[in-house]
This record gives C-alpha cells, sequence and structure tokens, in this order.
C-alpha cells in the first residue's frame, strides 16, 4: 500500500528532518516600529481654541464640545449640601457632673445649717438668700434645719433628681423643637454617642421642676410648707446635664457637607454647547468655561500605551501560522507591506479624524459624527485579498480597524464597521478575476457595506434619523474603495514585485510574448506546460492552494528552455538526439542552465517574485540521475554537486504543487499502456520518491493533500490517456492496419526518447523507490 494511504493525517511532511525557518526580523521590527508610531498618532489630540461667551452675549459663531466633559453644577451642588447640612443632627454632651455640683451643694447647705449656732441664723439666713438668688423665710430657713428635711433630701429627692439628670435634662425644651432629625447624645464619661430621635421625653429645668413637685406631693404625700421648702433650696441649684456643643456640631456639619459629591452635568462629545446668533445662559456660560479651562493634554500616555499593546496582540495572531505556532511570514517584504498598508490607512482615517473636526467647529457637528463611514477601509481588505490568503485578510482586517478606530476616535460600532467592510471587500475583490470584474464588483461591494452600516445603525439603536446623508456617505465609501484598488494595485505591484491576480489573469494571456516565443519555438515545451497547468490548477483547488498561481506558474515554469530547446527531447521532434555527441557533464550542464536562464527571463519579463521563486524552485535541489549514471557507466568518479539543481527546495505548497505535476507529467510519458491503474501507481511512485529525497521538507504540504493531489492528477492523466474504440474498418482481412502495425514501435521510441527528457526529474542514486521507468 502506498505511503500516501497509509499516512491521511494532517502532520507536517517535513517532520524532524524540516530546517528551522528564518524568521523574518526585518519586517518584524519595521511592523513593530509602525504600529509604536501610530500609536502615538492615535494618542494626540489637537484641541481648537475656545471663545468665552458671558451671559447675555450674541455668540459669534457655533462652538462645539470637542471631548466629553462633566461640568459641576454649583448651585445645585450647594443646595444640596445646605440640606444635608440641615439634616445633620446636633452634638449635645451628657455631663454627669452637674449632679456631682448639685449633690455637694445641697450637702455643704445643710450640714452649715445643722452646725449654725442660733445667733448666727439670721446672717446665714441672707446670705443663703443671696447665693439662691431668692428671698428665704424664717420659716423655710427652720425647715432646712430640721434632721426630718435632711432625711427626705437625701433618701427621697436627691436620688430621685439623680436618676432623671442622668437620662439627660435640657435648659430649655425649645431648643429641641427644631430638631426635627433627633440629637447626637454623646456621654462624657463613657465616650459612647446614641442617637435620639425622639425628644418629647427629654425634659428641661421646668418639667424637671414640675415633676419633682409632683412626685413629693402625690408619691411621697410631703406636706405643702415642706415642698416650699424643697423647691426654696433645690430649684436655684439645678442645671442641665445635656448641653449643646457647639464645636463638633460644626466639625459634623462640615464633614457631611464635604461628604457630598458634586453634582455634574456631562457635556456629550459634538454636543452644541452655543449656536451662533444665541444668547449666551449662565448654564451655557459655565459650559464654556469647563471647555476653556479643560487641560489640553496633546499626548495621553495611557492611551498610547493601550493602543500600543492591544496592536501587538492582534499582530501576533496575523505573524502567527495556526499550523506551526511559528512565524507564518518567510520573507521581510511581506511584512513590510502590510506595515506600509496600516500606515497609509491610519494616517488617511487620521486626516478624516481632523477634517470631521474643522468640520464640526462652528457648523453641523453631525457631519463629524458621520463621517467615519466614509472611510474606505474596504479598499484595504481587497488590497490585501489581491496578494494574501482570506484569512491573512481577516487578520490583517482585523489589526486595521482597530488601529483605524483609535485614529477616529470612535467606539466599537465604528470598529465593527470598518471590520466587516474590510473583509466583506477582501472576499469581494477575490472574486474578481479581470480588472474589469472589479468594476462590476462595485454594485456587491455598495450592497455589502450598506447592509453593514445599516446593521451598526439597527446596533447603536438611533435609527434613521439621517437616513439620507448616511446612505450617501457608505455608498461613497465603496466608490472610493474601488477606486484606490485600481489606483493602489499597479503601485504595489511595481514597488513591491507582487504577482496580484490582475497581473496574473494578464500573464495567463496567450497573447504574452513569452507564451507566443513558446507556442512558436518549442511547442513540446508548450504542449508540456499546458498539461501541467491542468494538473496544477486541479491539485491547487483540491487542497485550497492558490491555484491561480499554480497555473501561470506551470505555463511559464520552462520558460528557460527557450534558450537551447533542441536539447530537450520534447523539442526534437523524432530528429537525432544531441546529447548522444555531448559528455554527460555537459549535457547536465544545459539542463540544469534551463532553470537559472528561466529565472532571468522571468526577472526581465517582470512576472513577478512569486512566479519566479516556482520557476527557480521546481526541481529543488534533485539529482539528475540520467546523465549522473551515464557518467558512472563511462568510468567516471562523477559528483552529485554537478548534476544536480541549485534550489532552493520548494518553500510554497504552490511551488511544490508545479515540482510534483511537472515530475508526474514528464514520467507519465513512458508508460506503455496507460491504464487508470498504472496511472495511479505511477503517480504513487513518483511522488513517494520526490518525498524520500527530502524535496518536500519547507513546503508545509500535509500527508493528506498528497493524497488529494494524488487523485486531482489521476484524474487529469487519466482523461489524456483515455482508450478509444476500435472501429471495424480499422482492419483488413483479419490484418491489423497499417497504423497500428506502426504504433508498437512508435510507442518504443517515444519510450526511448522521453528518458531523456525525464531525466532531469528529481531523483538520487540513493533512493530505491524511484520508478524504473525513469533509471
Amino acid at each position: 500500500m502506498s505511503i500516501l494511504k497509509k499516512n491521511n493525517s494532517s502532520s507536517q511532511l517535513s517532520g524532524a528532518r524540516m530546517r528551522k525557518p528564518s524568521v523574518p526580523v526585518t519586517g518584524i521590527t519595521v511592523l513593530i516600529f509602525s504600529l509604536l508610531i501610530l500609536s502615538a498618532l492615535a494618542s494626540l489630540h489637537f484641541k481648537e481654541a475656545v471663545t468665552m461667551y458671558v451671559a447675555g452675549e450674541v455668540a459669534g459663531h457655533t462652538i462645539t464640545a470637542d471631548q466629553e466633559l462633566l461640568v459641576e453644577d454649583t448651585d445645585a451642588t450647594e443646595e444640596k449640601r445646605l440640606r444635608v447640612a440641615r439634616s445633620q443632627p446636633p452634638v449635645f454632651d451628657l455631663s454627669t457632673a452637674t449632679i456631682d455640683v448639685l449633690r455637694a451643694n445641697v450637702n455643704a447647705t445643710i450640714n452649715s445649717l445643722q452646725q449654725l449656732a442660733e445667733q448666727d441664723a439670721e446672717p446665714m439666713r441672707q446670705q443663703l438668700a443671696e447665693m439662691l438668688n431668692s428671698d428665704i423665710s424664717a420659716r423655710t430657713f427652720d425647715i432646712w434645719r430640721t434632721p426630718v428635711f435632711n432625711t427626705l433630701l437625701q433618701r427621697e429627692v436627691l436620688p430621685w433628681l439623680e436618676t432623671r439628670l442622668t437620662s439627660g435634662v435640657v435648659a430649655d425644651q425649645r431648643i429641641l423643637q427644631q430638631e426635627r432629625n433627633g440629637i447626637i447624645v454623646r456621654d462624657l464619661s463613657s465616650g459612647t454617642e446614641a442617637l435620639r430621635g425622639d425628644l418629647r421625653f427629654i425634659p428641661d429645668i421646668e418639667v424637671l421642676e414640675k415633676d419633682l413637685e409632683a412626685y413629693l406631693r402625690h408619691d411621697l404625700n410631703i406636706p405643702l410648707r415642706i415642698r416650699r421648702a424643697v423647691s426654696e433650696l433645690i430649684f436655684p441649684l439645678l442645671a442641665p446635664t445635656l448641653t449643646l456643643n457647639r464645636e463638633a456640631t460644626t466639625i459634623r456639619t462640615e464633614e457631611v457637607r464635604n461628604a457630598v459629591p458634586p453634582i455634574y452635568y456631562r457635556i456629550q462629545k459634538g454636543e452644541i454647547v452655543v449656536r451662533q446668533g444665541e444668547r449666551v445662559t449662565e448654564e451655557m456660560q459655565l459650559k464654556l468655561q469647563a471647555l476653556l479651562t479643560q487641560k489640553n493634554e496633546l499626548l495621553s500616555i495611557s492611551k498610547m500605551i493601550g493602543v500600543f499593546f492591544t496592536s501587538l496582540l492582534l499582530a501576533t495572531a496575523l505573524l502567527v501560522s495556526h499550523r506551526t505556532g511559528g512565524i507564518s511570514f518567510k520573507r521581510s517584504k511581506d511584512i513590510i507591506f502590510l506595515s506600509c498598508t496600516i500606515l497609509l490607512f491610519a494616517c488617511m482615517a487620521k486626516g478624516l479624524n481632523l477634517l470631521g473636526t474643522a468640520l464640526a467647529a462652528g457648523k453641523d457637528p453631525y457631519s463629524y459624527e458621520l463621517l467615519p463611514f466614509l472611510f474606505p477601509l474596504a479598499s484595504a481588505g481587497g488590497l490585501v485579498g489581491l496578494i494574501f490568503s482570506f484569512r491573512r485578510c481577516v487578520t490583517t482586517s482585523l489589526l486595521l480597524s482597530f488601529i483605524c478606530m483609535a485614529m477616529v476616535k470612535g467606539d466599537a460600532d465604528i470598529m465593527l464597521f470598518f471590520f466587516l467592510s474590510s473583509v466583506w471587500g477582501a472576499w469581494v475583490i477575490r472574486r474578481a478575476q479581470t480588472r474589469q470584474d472589479v468594476v462590476w464588483s462595485l454594485f456587491p461591494l455598495a450592497g455589502g457595506i450598506i447592509a453593514i452600516w445599516c446593521g451598526v445603525v439597527f446596533l447603536e439603536g438611533t435609527g434613521f434619523g439621517r437616513f439620507g446623508y448616511g446612505l450617501l456617505l457608505v455608498t461613497a465609501n465603496a466608490v472610493l474603495s474601488l477606486l484606490l484598488v485600481f489606483a493602489l494595485s499597479p503601485i504595489v505591484e511595481h514597488a513591491f514585485g507582487y504577482t496580484t491576480r490582475f497581473r496574473l489573469m494578464e500573464l495567463m494571456n496567450l497573447e504574452q510574448p513569452l507564451l507566443q516565443e513558446l507556442m512558436v519555438t518549442v511547442p513540446g515545451t508548450y504542449h508540456h506546460s499546458l498539461i501541467v497547468s491542468n494538473m496544477v490548477e486541479a491539485g491547487a483547488k483540491a487542497i485550497g492552494a492558490n491555484s491561480l498561481l499554480c497555473k501561470v506558474a506551470a505555463l511559464y515554469h520552462d520558460i528557460g528552455k527557450l534558450a537551447k530547446p533542441e536539447y530537450f527531447i520534447e523539442n526534437q521532434q523524432g530528429g537525432k538526439n544531441k546529447h548522444n555527441k555531448l559528455a554527460p557533464s555537459m549535457s547536465a550542464l544545459i539542463l540544469l542552465s534551463h532553470v537559472k536562464k528561466g529565472t532571468e527571463l522571468a526577472r526581465q519579463h517582470r512576472l513577478g517574485s512569486r512566479i519566479t521563486d516556482i520557476i527557480q524552485q521546481h526541481h529543488g535541489t534533485s539529482l539528475i540521475r540520467y546523465f549522473y549514471q551515464k557518467a558512472i557507466d563511462n568510468g567516471e568518479n562523477p559528483r552529485t554537486e554537478d548534476y544536480s539543481y541549485l534550489g532552493p527546495k520548494p518553500q510554497t505548497r504552490e511551488a511544490a504543487i508545479v515540482m510534483l505535476a511537472d515530475a508526474v507529467e514528464a514520467s507519465s510519458r513512458t508508460l506503455s499502456e496507460p491504464t487508470p491503474s498504472r496511472i495511479r501507481g505511477h503517480i504513487e511512485t513518483i511522488m513517494k520518491g520526490i518525498f524520500a529525497e527530502g524535496q518536500l521538507d519547507e513546503s508545509e504540504l500535509t500527508f493528506r493533500q498528497l493524497s488529494m493531489l494524488t487523485d486531482s492528477f489521476h484524474r487529469i492523466l487519466t482523461g489524456i490517456f483515455h482508450q478509444r474504440i476500435e472501429y471495424p474498418e480499422a482492419r483488413q482481412n483479419g490484418k491489423a492496419a497499417p497504423q497500428e502495425e506502426k504504433r508498437a514501435p512508435a510507442q518504443q521510441e517515444r519510450k526511448q526518447t522521453t528518458l531523456i527528457a525525464a531525466s532531469d526529474r528529481p531523483t538520487r542514486p540513493q533512493t530505491p523507490t524511484r520508478n524504473d521507468n525513469l533509471q
């Protein structure tokens, strides 16, 4: 069973033998430097001077906010803080020192009275009257001196007063009537605080006196004269235990005032602050002052860092291959081209942003708001799609969309529009085969961009209030995108040496000078190239490679034979073989030179780097076994380097497909009876030999793709070597027709002469699996 059937996996052919690909350091450096420059450019903010108008003036021109701002409403903020300050409960200190003073004064008075001599009574009475600031009768004075009165004070009155004073008593209850949110009672002895909301149960001195009077009268049944004696002694000594702490209250009030956040009203970006001819109000003046005093930060470092690192992440997705995990680009030129494309369109986006800012200043801000939809980013996707695969177009579009979104200072909706329109542009342009097809692609391109715009508008929830204006912008977007593709594609082809799809279609035209010369000068080589082109086109479509590139490269892969066409068997037309008179080394030198000459002709006729590379790689580093073996048979000691192509080995799938098709088609001419089974076996043998020699190690072809190529080549060759039925008149009297009598010698001659034509196929003397017909 064939090795292609045994290994139908997606593993890379190279395996351990694949050499480590070189990293395009120059291209990566250019890309990183470009992203750094664009990050700084995206972070620049150019602020226009704001004309200041005071309230009552008429605005000379329209002023629009160039950024989103929060402006403090000082009146509303102060009003809110005042409400909060008013609702802050005051702080009252609860002090038990008043109780101690009361007890000490009462005890001192009673003790002095009990020890008083009779002759000193009257002066003492006068002294107490002055101290208590009340007129004390002689009868009351006598009651104070009795032991019963002292016992009443010590056992009943003072304990009751201590209990009431400890819970808090104010000087005047009218102080509490204005405090609707309660008071904060701070106990000075314990240091605790408590909020007391119901102030009706906090008595003042007057209420306390009435309560004491009621307590003596109803609870203790004290006679009137003794109650009056108690009142005249105790009432002047009473003092409040709850006193307002103004300092603490002020501090608490300021704390809550400062805790109130300012009240702002938002100025939206693009909002018209004042229109031309409009009278300025105080609110407008505040907004203008906010715009005027806003710090003009020319370069936002934080934004620059954010844009740069996000761009690096997206660039990593662009550079890294999803199959191997390594760098997917092998040439710095490709990365430099993408860097230039990103730089160009990012700078265009920045210019559009500056234009929108200028339009919004003094005119219509809507012209700035919708202007990003005019940006023709679809042309960038189409331009990249002319050269690279669709997957690479998608990753490039993602990076470009993010950077351009940062340039126009847009949001996620703008980035979504940029990304989808770029991908859509790449898909539409890649389907175009000629430049004329690109012209007609304007309609699907415009339709797709309009559909994307409608989706974004619905996503924003803004509706279609400005449908006509937006429709005009996105339609102009499609037209500009198409014009940019036409304008930039020739520049890209010339500056970077790329072969775009348009150029490939032009090269496939039979009126090309090289193809005309092939048809006229070397018709055998031309016929061989046609068959190979059909084979590679079918094979490339089967595995998802660039079929157009493969087909065009196959048409030109042997143009080097134009230099010495008579030394290649397909062009000898039955004549003498000139290699019979040459030494094997000279014959090998002639065969080897056709690759070098073909590369020179490709560069001379500007076929492009991709086709030139395939011409240079379509034999890899294979050995010309026929003449190498002939030199050995002649007794020489040849070096394999003198009989091997200079290479390099195929570096892309397209180059590998051309190598395989070229070898299979040339060697298939040696089949005497090309039945379908023999053709398949022959294809598998040739491809196994090329694989065993390591010629496919650097091409990224997988075993599964080799199996698919085998099926495609088999289908094409089976159609070429199809059998026809034998017509009855082809035999006369049981004898074969003259054509049949000549068929066998002709087939033998074709087999012998094709040996030299197939001798430049990739073989090595050490490879035992090579087709025996080529040995």
